[in-house]
């Protein structure tokens, strides 16, 4: 394989200086009818979206020109503290039962063909949020059965029969964040552990084949390019089809700090290689989130599996002559 041309050094410890945000980081605003209406809908209907609450940097182009959106269930406060997500931490509220309804009438007021549900991690829970995760993907599917759906959950506190539940609700693509390297996971996610994570998305895919696993790694933390490779072969090894990469951009001043900021041409790169490790499909931006053009990825998903269906075939078809 060819030298990457991509640096970053691992942090030393010195207090790190401010890196300045380079200009391809600059976001369109697009506040047009399909944002303001989009916006105006959730608030009716009471719900949150990660969009909001993580402040997404693509939330102008997804609901001002592609009218999409990535709900976020079981509240809006998140018992976990990550060093690098946005969302409300503390004790969330009661489960609202009457959510997953809600999820599944707005889907259908705008007609989405894809859709996309993550959820706060809920470590009060003793099934982590998976029944009403579950609940909600059935609510989609009775009121848009030809809507794909993908699941972004949390760990769910590494409880296989919490996963089970879920995936025996059977959404078209499960997904699940990496998040950071190794080496960077103690520091970077509250409770979450790496091994876990993997362990889960391997679960996942055995305990159906079929449905397509997904991951997102963010960049600019400290991380080296060895340990970069190191996650894609992680992830690879445990059957993960589609990976997303995108720049971490830190929210507030309490958050972690951007040691680095990738160029597009170095996504560029990271993208070659994730493909070159076996990716199905990979987005790789300084823009790029877990749901970037979700809509896209499960198409593609879809393709990888009618070609390996259909490869499959064919020697067996050669086999039998």
């Amino acid at each position: 394989m060819e030298t990457v041309a991509l640096s970053c050094r691992p942090e030393t410890g010195r207090k790190s200086e401010h890196v300045k945000k380079p200009d391809w980081l600059k976001i369109k605003l697009n506040t047009n009818e399909n944002y303001t209406g989009l916006k105006k809908l959730m608030r009716e209907k009471n719900l949150h979206t990660v969009c909001e609450e993580a402040r997404c940097p693509n939330i102008h182009e997804c609901w001002g020109e592609r009218r999409t959106a990535t709900f976020m269930i079981l509240g809006a406060v998140c018992t976990r503290a990550c060093r690098f997500c946005a969302v409300k931490t503390g004790l969330p509220n009661e489960l609202d039962t009457a959510e997953p309804e809600r999820v599944a009438e707005s889907v259908e007021l705008m007609n989405l063909k894809h859709v996309v549900v993550t959820a706060v991690a809920r470590d009060d829970l003793k099934d982590g949020g998976s029944g009403i995760f579950a609940e909600t993907i059935r609510a989609v599917r009775r009121k848009n059965p030809f809507t794909t759906i993908e699941v972004l959950p949390s760990d769910m506190g590494g409880d296989r029969d919490n996963l089970q539940r879920l995936m025996d609700a059977k959404p078209d693509i499960l997904n699940h964040n990496i998040e950071t390297v190794r080496r960077l996971t103690p520091r970077i996610r509250a409770r979450a552990t790496y091994d876990r994570s993997l362990e889960l998305l391997a679960r996942a895919k055995q305990m159906y084949p079929e449905i397509p696993t997904k991951s997102s790694l963010m960049v600019g933390l400290g991380e080296t390019v060895e340990e970069i490779i190191e996650t894609m072969d992680d992830l690879r090894a445990h059957d993960v089809d589609i990976m997303t990469i995108g720049q971490y951009l830190q929210p507030t001043k309490k958050h972690a700090k951007v040691v680095k900021y990738y160029s597009p041409d170095e996504f560029g790169e990271l993208r070659k290689i994730a493909m070159e490790k076996g990716f199905s499909h990979c987005e790789a931006g300084p823009l790029v989130r877990s749901s970037y053009h979700a809509d896209e990825q499960v198409n593609a998903a879809a393709k990888e599996k009618q070609r390996l269906g259909d490869e499959q075939l064919e020697l067996e078809q050669q086999a039998s002559s």
